[in-house]
């Protein structure tokens, strides 16, 4: 999904004697042994775990998402909300205009637009191609729990709403906090590309040691988790596809653990073979063809419909922004189990790819402005995301209300792996379309997966920005197998959905990577104020001494050539 451009590396600290001398072999291969060791002997145990044991720690996840993950709905709601508003404070504070650079005169990275276009990219991925008719779909048959009863209209405009919410500014504000910390301790402070050092006010000189192995530990498995729920979503909707066409019975548990294992592989020989270009040239043009099936679904689908509702719903999200970023449901029955299949679990998904995304995100804004990088990361991707959604979202809500419908089942269920697929055959060119999204889906599987890999070499490298390979290959098999792993337990517990098991895992694994996150805000509103203070402190400096030489000018007496200024008009 995303590749770090290349870019001049950002300044590190002067290195010891002792780190100057020649590493060796096992320093070379394990650049950071204190964190890639214990992640990796973790993510081992936990495949070999649930490859000898899967219907046990089946279990145990399903026991997990009914207990565990039902209480955790109030603190992700809370602490989301309080990203989004720390976001905004930050960005419309005197702080927004400190330049996250060595100095306040240091030129953007990236010009405007191509900033733009990286930050686009950021919001794709193979979560908008699985949830794009999926999500509105399912709010729009099954509606939340204490959703107002109504016609169609409402219960659409209702479903578009929570939808809204799920992939809005809430989702940013996470990626905002994390890159933002990041690219300051990056970029104006000038430490090493790792999640502890934005800690580094908060724990001082303990970063360098346990508990700061402890938050790079916790970061990598987020990540790890986070990338293969998204490959799960990715190879479920790949087999759907393919048994909507035909090419395959149905998708069965080994057919996805196969299209695991052939799409990991190929995901493995880019990050082997290094083909930087070949990646960039698999990432731009995917790119192109996800923008090219929204405009084709928008030209050939209901566009005035569409571009009617894409406006009216962002008012609406604006308008019930406040209600629904706070609603914990807490007076519905079903309210936790809902939160925990829906808003629980994105705000999990979205803090595991958080510090994949925040590490992106803060490389390509070196020379931005605070004020520049949070309205950017936060406005940019999301208006993208609600364009997306409502025309492939609502052109199906379209379908099934004023349209011949057949994407809900007759009993109202909706199936969130070929709800796409089904779309895309009520549309002209029903085949080109299918075989496109399918595409799409793989490309953004085998570059998410090797730019994901690419990531967890930096965070388990003490933050080197050229990992080995062998350390990415690593990383590229893990993901694969935790995914595989976690289907196969999904499926073999009782009445589990396949993908329960890895939305729980991610939402889990969140859990203490967004107490981490928390600490990020006090530490980086601690470091911003503390700036501002020395800011405000020269400003008011300068302007003294200002006012003392001007009033020092006013008092020297003036030259004997030089007449004083006189009021009279002289005389002709």
């Amino acid at each position: 999904m995303l590749r770090l451009p290349e870019e001049k590396p950002a300044m590190m600290p002067s290195p010891s004697t002792q780190e100057q001398a020649e590493p060796g072999v096992w320093q070379r291969l394990v650049p950071a042994p204190r964190v890639f060791v214990p992640a990796a002997c973790l993510v081992v145990l936990f495949v070999a775990a649930t490859a000898i044991f899967p219907v046990q720690v089946g279990d145990w996840i399903g026991v997990a998402n009914d207990t565990v993950v039902g209480e955790l709905g109030w603190w992700y709601i809370g602490v989301v909300a309080g990203f989004v508003f720390f976001s905004i404070w930050v960005a419309v504070s005197p702080m927004g205009s400190i330049v996250l650079g060595k100095n306040d005169d240091e030129e953007p990275a990236f010009k405007i637009h191509s900033w733009f276009a990286m930050l686009f990219a950021a919001g794709m991925g193979i979560g908008l191609v699985y949830w794009g008719v999926a999500e509105p779909l399912s709010h729009f048959s099954s509606p939340p729990p204490g959703a107002a009863a109504g016609n169609p209209a409402a219960a659409a405009r209702s479903a578009m709403d929570v939808t809204f919410l799920h992939w809005g500014l809430h989702a940013w504000a996470i990626y905002v906090v994390v890159g933002l910390a990041i690219a300051y301790s990056v970029h104006r402070r000038g430490n090493p590309i790792s999640l502890r050092w934005a800690l580094e006010p908060l724990l001082g000189e303990r970063i360098k040691g346990f508990w700061g192995d402890v938050i790079d530990v916790v970061a990598v498995l987020g990540t790890l988790f986070g990338v293969a729920t998204s490959l799960g979503l990715g190879v479920s909707q790949v087999a759907a596809g393919l048994g909507y066409l035909g090419v395959i019975d149905g998708p069965t548990t080994g057919i996805l653990v196969v299209l695991i294992i052939v799409i990991s592989a190929m995901a493995l020989v880019s990050v082997v073979s290094g083909v930087e270009r070949g990646i960039k040239w698999l990432s731009n043009t995917n790119m192109f063809l996800a923008g090219g099936v929204v405009v084709f679904v928008l030209v050939v689908g209901p566009t005035v419909f569409v571009l009617s509702d894409f406006l009216t719903q962002v008012g609406s999200y604006l308008q019930n922004f406040f209600s629904l970023t706070f609603n914990a449901r807490p007076f519905e029955a079903e309210g936790r189990a809902w939160l925990g299949s829906w808003t629980t679990f994105y705000w999990g998904w979205w803090m595991s790819w958080a510090p994949f995304v925040g590490v992106f995100i803060a490389r390509i804004s070196r020379g931005r402005t605070i004020r520049e990088f949070v309205f950017g990361v936060l406005l940019v991707p999301t208006l993208v995301t609600f364009l997306w959604f409502s025309v492939l979202g609502g052109t199906a809500l379209y379908q099934e209300i004023f349209g011949g419908g057949g994407l809900v089942a007759d009993d109202g269920t909706v199936d969130t792996s070929t709800a796409l697929f089904q779309l895309f055959d009520q549309l002209p060119g029903s085949a080109v379309l299918s075989v496109l999204g399918i595409a799409v889906i793989v490309i953004f599987f085998v570059t998410s997966s090797d730019s994901g890999s690419f990531v967890l070499g930096m965070l388990s490298s003490a933050g080197d920005q050229h990992p080995s390979v062998w350390n990415r290959a690593f990383w590229a098999v893990m993901s694969g197998a935790v995914a595989a792993v976690l289907l196969v337990a999904g499926t073999l517990s009782a009445g589990a959905d396949p993908l329960t098991a890895l939305q729980t895992m991610a939402i889990l694994l969140a859990l203490p990577f967004s107490v981490v996150m928390v600490l990020m805000c006090v530490a980086t509103g601690r470091l911003l104020l503390a700036e501002q203070k020395v800011r405000e402190r020269e400003r008011r400096r300068w302007f003294a001494q200002q006012v003392v030489e001007h009033v020092e000018r006013r008092r020297e007496p003036a030259p004997p050539d030089v007449r004083p200024p006189t009021s009279r008009r002289p005389k002709r």
